[in-house]
Protein backbone atom coordinates (compact mmCIF):
# COMPACT_ATOMS: atom_id res chain seq x y z
CA UNK A 1 0.00 0.00 0.00
CA UNK A 2 2.21 3.23 -1.29
CA UNK A 3 1.55 6.14 1.50
CA UNK A 4 1.89 9.73 1.09
CA UNK A 5 3.61 12.06 3.88
CA UNK A 6 2.72 15.35 4.57
CA UNK A 7 4.83 18.51 5.44
CA UNK A 8 4.04 20.45 8.50
CA UNK A 9 3.69 24.52 8.45
CA UNK A 10 3.03 27.11 11.51
CA UNK A 11 2.36 30.39 10.28
CA UNK A 12 0.30 33.50 12.37
CA UNK A 13 -0.80 31.13 15.33
CA UNK A 14 -2.53 28.75 12.62
CA UNK A 15 -1.11 24.30 11.88
CA UNK A 16 -1.73 23.36 8.88
CA UNK A 17 -0.30 19.80 7.43
CA UNK A 18 0.12 19.77 3.79
CA UNK A 19 -0.29 16.85 1.65
CA UNK A 20 1.24 17.16 -2.23
CA UNK A 21 -0.73 15.34 -4.11
CA UNK A 22 0.40 15.61 -7.59
CA UNK A 23 3.68 13.23 -8.90
CA UNK A 24 5.26 12.36 -12.05
CA UNK A 25 2.79 9.50 -12.57
CA UNK A 26 -0.33 11.92 -11.21
CA UNK A 27 -1.20 8.97 -8.82
CA UNK A 28 -4.03 10.52 -7.07
CA UNK A 29 -5.42 12.92 -10.44
CA UNK A 30 -7.60 14.34 -10.62
CA UNK A 31 -6.65 15.85 -6.32
CA UNK A 32 -3.57 18.25 -6.29
CA UNK A 33 -3.09 18.72 -2.66
CA UNK A 34 -4.79 18.65 0.62
CA UNK A 35 -4.48 20.37 3.87
CA UNK A 36 -5.32 19.75 7.10
CA UNK A 37 -5.71 23.30 8.95
CA UNK A 38 -6.08 24.27 12.70
CA UNK A 39 -6.58 28.05 11.84
CA UNK A 40 -6.91 30.21 14.38
CA UNK A 41 -6.51 34.06 12.66
CA UNK A 42 -6.63 35.63 9.79
CA UNK A 43 -3.56 33.59 7.71
CA UNK A 44 -3.06 34.05 4.46
CA UNK A 45 -3.74 37.57 2.27
CA UNK A 46 -6.05 37.57 -0.40
CA UNK A 47 -4.84 35.00 -3.17
CA UNK A 48 -5.58 33.84 -6.82
CA UNK A 49 -6.51 30.27 -7.80
CA UNK A 50 -6.94 29.46 -11.55
CA UNK A 51 -7.78 26.40 -13.76
CA UNK A 52 -8.26 24.70 -10.53
CA UNK A 53 -11.06 24.14 -7.74
CA UNK A 54 -10.28 25.01 -4.04
CA UNK A 55 -12.49 23.45 -1.94
CA UNK A 56 -13.18 24.17 2.23
CA UNK A 57 -14.53 21.74 4.21
CA UNK A 58 -14.36 22.75 8.02
CA UNK A 59 -15.60 20.05 10.09
CA UNK A 60 -18.50 19.39 12.73
CA UNK A 61 -16.24 19.88 15.56
CA UNK A 62 -14.73 23.02 14.39
CA UNK A 63 -14.99 25.83 17.10
CA UNK A 64 -16.70 28.47 14.15
CA UNK A 65 -17.21 28.62 10.60
CA UNK A 66 -15.32 30.57 8.16
CA UNK A 67 -16.24 33.96 6.75
CA UNK A 68 -15.16 33.55 2.89
CA UNK A 69 -15.22 36.28 0.01
CA UNK A 70 -14.03 36.18 -3.60
CA UNK A 71 -13.77 38.73 -6.13
CA UNK A 72 -17.17 37.63 -7.80
CA UNK A 73 -18.98 39.25 -4.36
CA UNK A 74 -19.27 36.37 -2.96
CA UNK A 75 -19.29 36.69 0.58
CA UNK A 76 -20.90 33.82 3.53
CA UNK A 77 -20.40 32.09 6.30
CA UNK A 78 -19.02 28.83 5.55
CA UNK A 79 -20.75 26.49 8.85
CA UNK A 80 -18.67 23.72 10.66
CA UNK A 81 -20.36 20.32 8.49
CA UNK A 82 -20.70 22.58 5.06
CA UNK A 83 -18.60 22.53 2.54
CA UNK A 84 -17.51 25.24 0.09
CA UNK A 85 -16.58 24.54 -3.57
CA UNK A 86 -14.53 27.41 -5.69
CA UNK A 87 -13.72 26.53 -9.28
CA UNK A 88 -11.56 28.92 -9.63
CA UNK A 89 -11.33 28.53 -13.83
CA UNK A 90 -9.99 31.01 -15.36
CA UNK A 91 -9.39 33.21 -12.01
CA UNK A 92 -10.96 34.27 -8.76
CA UNK A 93 -9.51 36.30 -5.69
CA UNK A 94 -10.57 34.67 -2.38
CA UNK A 95 -9.85 34.77 1.24
CA UNK A 96 -10.89 33.25 4.36
CA UNK A 97 -10.40 33.45 7.71
CA UNK A 98 -11.96 32.27 11.26
CA UNK A 99 -15.73 33.78 11.33
CA UNK A 100 -15.23 34.89 15.29
CA UNK A 101 -12.25 35.97 16.69
CA UNK A 102 -10.15 33.87 19.21
CA UNK A 103 -11.68 30.58 18.08
CA UNK A 104 -9.83 28.06 15.90
CA UNK A 105 -11.45 26.54 12.68
CA UNK A 106 -10.44 22.92 11.96
CA UNK A 107 -11.13 22.17 8.53
CA UNK A 108 -9.64 20.76 5.04
CA UNK A 109 -8.72 22.90 2.07
CA UNK A 110 -8.77 20.40 -0.53
CA UNK A 111 -7.50 21.54 -4.51
CA UNK A 112 -9.06 19.46 -7.40
CA UNK A 113 -7.98 19.69 -10.93
CA UNK A 114 -10.60 20.80 -13.49
CA UNK A 115 -11.00 19.39 -16.86
CA UNK A 116 -9.70 20.64 -19.53
CA UNK A 117 -12.83 21.98 -21.23
CA UNK A 118 -13.53 23.81 -17.59
CA UNK A 119 -10.22 25.17 -16.91
CA UNK A 120 -11.01 28.31 -18.62
CA UNK A 121 -14.53 28.39 -17.50
CA UNK A 122 -16.29 31.66 -15.77
CA UNK A 123 -15.52 31.26 -11.73
CA UNK A 124 -18.35 30.17 -9.83
CA UNK A 125 -18.97 29.01 -5.99
CA UNK A 126 -20.74 25.86 -5.35
CA UNK A 127 -22.01 25.73 -1.66
CA UNK A 128 -23.58 22.71 0.66
CA UNK A 129 -24.50 24.57 3.84
CA UNK A 130 -23.73 21.75 6.60
CA UNK A 131 -27.34 20.95 7.41
CA UNK A 132 -28.47 19.65 3.92
CA UNK A 133 -25.00 17.44 3.66
CA UNK A 134 -26.89 13.69 3.79
CA UNK A 135 -25.30 10.97 6.54
CA UNK A 136 -26.32 7.90 6.97
CA UNK A 137 -25.72 5.44 9.86
CA UNK A 138 -24.17 2.22 9.22
CA UNK A 139 -23.12 -0.88 11.76
CA UNK A 140 -20.66 0.58 13.35
CA UNK A 141 -20.20 3.47 11.73
CA UNK A 142 -21.62 7.22 10.60
CA UNK A 143 -20.95 8.90 7.32
CA UNK A 144 -21.33 12.19 5.87
CA UNK A 145 -21.36 12.70 2.55
CA UNK A 146 -20.50 16.58 1.13
CA UNK A 147 -19.70 15.30 -2.53
CA UNK A 148 -19.90 12.09 -4.52
CA UNK A 149 -21.98 9.23 -2.87
CA UNK A 150 -22.42 6.39 -1.05
CA UNK A 151 -24.18 3.22 -1.50
CA UNK A 152 -27.56 4.96 -2.05
CA UNK A 153 -26.84 8.28 -0.57
CA UNK A 154 -25.78 10.91 -3.10
CA UNK A 155 -24.96 14.51 -2.08
CA UNK A 156 -27.16 16.76 -3.75
CA UNK A 157 -23.83 19.32 -4.52
CA UNK A 158 -23.17 18.90 -8.59
CA UNK A 159 -19.56 20.01 -9.28
CA UNK A 160 -17.45 20.63 -12.04
CA UNK A 161 -15.14 17.17 -11.06
CA UNK A 162 -16.89 14.32 -10.61
CA UNK A 163 -15.30 13.24 -7.12
CA UNK A 164 -16.57 11.37 -3.71
CA UNK A 165 -15.59 12.63 0.01
CA UNK A 166 -16.76 11.01 2.93
CA UNK A 167 -16.47 11.89 6.60
CA UNK A 168 -16.48 8.81 8.56
CA UNK A 169 -16.35 8.31 11.65
CA UNK A 170 -15.99 4.42 12.85
CA UNK A 171 -16.92 3.05 16.19
CA UNK A 172 -14.58 1.66 18.60
CA UNK A 173 -14.36 -2.04 17.44
CA UNK A 174 -16.22 -1.47 14.10
CA UNK A 175 -15.14 -2.51 11.13
CA UNK A 176 -16.70 -1.11 7.88
CA UNK A 177 -16.11 -1.55 3.96
CA UNK A 178 -15.57 1.50 1.44
CA UNK A 179 -15.92 0.37 -2.07
CA UNK A 180 -13.68 1.90 -4.72
CA UNK A 181 -15.13 1.69 -8.42
CA UNK A 182 -12.76 0.12 -10.90
CA UNK A 183 -11.22 2.81 -12.84
CA UNK A 184 -11.16 5.15 -9.41
CA UNK A 185 -8.12 6.02 -7.41
CA UNK A 186 -9.13 6.59 -3.27
CA UNK A 187 -7.15 7.63 -0.18
CA UNK A 188 -7.99 8.01 3.51
CA UNK A 189 -7.19 10.68 5.44
CA UNK A 190 -6.90 9.67 9.39
CA UNK A 191 -8.10 13.27 11.52
CA UNK A 192 -8.54 11.62 15.52
CA UNK A 193 -7.79 8.26 16.31
CA UNK A 194 -5.90 5.08 15.18
CA UNK A 195 -7.26 3.61 12.24
CA UNK A 196 -6.37 0.75 10.31
CA UNK A 197 -6.72 0.66 6.91
CA UNK A 198 -6.86 -2.94 5.60
CA UNK A 199 -4.78 -3.97 8.23
CA UNK A 200 -1.77 -1.30 8.55
CA UNK A 201 -2.60 1.38 11.47
CA UNK A 202 -2.40 5.14 10.36
CA UNK A 203 -2.93 8.20 13.29
CA UNK A 204 -2.73 11.96 12.84
CA UNK A 205 0.78 11.81 14.11
CA UNK A 206 2.23 9.57 11.30
CA UNK A 207 1.05 12.53 8.65
CA UNK A 208 0.79 9.63 6.26
CA UNK A 209 -2.20 8.93 4.05
CA UNK A 210 -2.88 5.35 2.58
CA UNK A 211 -3.33 5.23 -1.25
CA UNK A 212 -4.71 3.39 -3.87
CA UNK A 213 -3.91 3.56 -7.09
CA UNK A 214 -6.21 2.93 -9.86
CA UNK A 215 -7.28 -0.49 -10.51
CA UNK A 216 -9.60 -1.84 -13.07
CA UNK A 217 -11.84 -3.56 -11.32
CA UNK A 218 -13.60 -2.11 -7.92
CA UNK A 219 -11.19 -2.17 -4.75
CA UNK A 220 -12.93 -2.60 -0.80
CA UNK A 221 -11.08 -0.45 1.54
CA UNK A 222 -11.41 -1.73 5.26
CA UNK A 223 -11.56 0.54 7.54
CA UNK A 224 -11.39 -1.00 11.72
CA UNK A 225 -10.93 1.44 14.83
CA UNK A 226 -9.25 -0.27 17.46
CA UNK A 227 -8.72 1.60 20.74
CA UNK A 228 -11.36 4.28 20.79
CA UNK A 229 -13.70 5.47 17.87
CA UNK A 230 -11.59 7.09 14.93
CA UNK A 231 -12.66 9.92 12.17
CA UNK A 232 -11.03 9.52 8.34
CA UNK A 233 -11.67 11.76 5.42
CA UNK A 234 -12.02 9.25 2.43
CA UNK A 235 -11.92 10.26 -1.15
CA UNK A 236 -11.93 9.23 -4.56
CA UNK A 237 -12.04 10.50 -8.73
CA UNK A 238 -11.71 9.35 -11.75
CA UNK A 239 -7.89 10.25 -13.11
CA UNK A 240 -8.45 13.42 -16.06
CA UNK A 241 -5.46 12.17 -17.84
CA UNK A 242 -5.80 9.10 -19.28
Amino acid sequence: MPVITSSRLITHGSQFRAYSLRDEANLLDPFIGVDHAWMSGPTFPPHTHAGLSAVSYPFLDSETGIDNRDSLGTRNLIKPGGLHWTAAGSGIVHEEIPAEPDKTVHSLQIFIDLPDDKKNMAPQPFILEAETVPSVKVPGARIRVPVGSYGDITSPLITPTAVTLLDITVDQGATIEVPVPGGHNAFVMPIFGAISVNGQTFHLEDQKLPVFPVKATQQVITLTAHDNCAKVMFFSGKPLQA
